[in-house]
């Protein structure tokens, strides 16, 4: 249905269109402002936040050419030949620009020998020459490059800035996501802006409707149903352990990714707090959930009449989500939240 990739479509062209990394735009376009141009820098932050697609505009907004830009992925190319070629190319001259460009991808990637044949072409760079460094794991770079670089750090964009982008991406491409889906989808990309925009397509090229609704994401990604989701909060409101185990398990049996269905159910119990405390908040909340998950809430906020739904209860379920990572049983973290909260351990 699409033959350019969404990502690629929709990706900013200028710092206008740049999404959720103002701290960093407004530095860089004030440097073009000012022809205060550093000779390297260091991108850092978690895959799909945009560090290549603002080198490549802060590279065209310093009047760099296609002729004089270069990309090289330090995965592929991380030996000490590599950089001593790029050395000798970075003498030469530009062909029809002030400057020539280097963008070096995954740069964490290289190996100790052309780490050190980096670090001599940084300490001694030719004028006509900007490096710009990117990587998602910083700890990795040397201590030596890092000093010699202007180091920026990409924030994960907001749940709230991804369902905006995919609502206006859709409506572009003529289709309509509902507040349920977009939240979904928005949790699915996990702070990836190109993550987000791949599942979109996803959805987009293989729904049948115009209108997208939570249950079409739901199906076509293998992401957990609401009513797991529900029925795991319902049985701490209800005081239902066996509910709740029975929840986790039937999760478990579909193969379900556990960590994501345990920060879905985190995320709807932090709303039925919100709703419980700050009801004055509920027309906010109607943007991030579905009409369906509001109901639920409320009516559950409305039962829940020995007052399970509380921060003490939500700090358990947080305290349980990051021993994720270590259990060896991954339904286990789910499990003995319930125990504690319902048992009140």
């Amino acid at each position: 249905m699409h033959d350019l990739a969404l990502y690629r479509k929709y990706r900013p062209k200028n710092f206008r269109e740049v999404l959720g990394q103002d701290h960093i735009v407004k530095v860089l376009e004030s440097s073009v402002d000012t022809n205060k141009v550093s000779h390297a820098y260091l991108f850092v932050g978690s895959r799909g936040t945009g560090k290549t697609t603002v080198a490549r505009i802060f590279a065209a907004e310093i009047g760099v050419s296609a002729n004089d830009m270069y990309e090289i992925d330090a995965a592929s190319n991380r030996g000490i030949e590599d950089i001593k070629e790029l050395r000798e190319g970075a003498r030469v001259l530009p062909f029809d620009s002030k400057f020539k460009v280097y963008i070096i991808d995954e740069v964490h990637m290289l190996s100790k020998d052309a780490w050190g044949a980096l670090l001599r072409i940084l300490e001694e760079p030719p004028k006509h020459v900007i490096f710009i460094l990117a990587t998602t794991e910083f700890h990795k770079v040397p201590e030596t490059i890092i000093s010699r670089c202007q180091v920026f750090t990409f924030k994960k964009p907001t749940e709230a800035v991804l369902r905006n982008l995919l609502g206006s991406v859709a409506e572009k491409e003529e289709f309509e996501l509902d507040a349920g889906s977009a939240e979904l989808l928005a949790i699915l990309a996990d702070g990836s802006f190109r993550d987000a925009l791949g599942e979109l397509q996803k959805i987009l090229n293989f729904s049948k409707n115009k209108k997208i609704k939570r249950e079409d994401v739901e199906k076509l990604t293998g992401a957990p149903k609401a009513t797991l989701v529900n029925d795991y909060i319902s049985a701490i409101a209800e005081n239902d352990l066996e509910k709740g185990i029975s929840a986790v398990r039937a999760a478990a049996e579909t193969n379900l990714d556990m960590k994501l269905y345990f920060k879905l159910i985190i995320q709807k119990f932090r709303a039925a707090i919100i709703l419980r405390y700050a009801p004055k908040l509920k027309n906010k909340m109607t943007g991030d959930l579905g009409e369906a998950d509001l109901k639920f809430l409320e009516g559950l906020v409305k039962e829940d009449k020995d007052g399970m739904l509380r921060s003490q209860a939500l700090a358990t379920l947080l305290g349980s989500y990051q021993d994720m990572d270590n259990a060896f049983i991954a339904e286990l973290p789910l499990e003995l939240a319930l125990v504690r909260i319902i048992s009140k351990e």
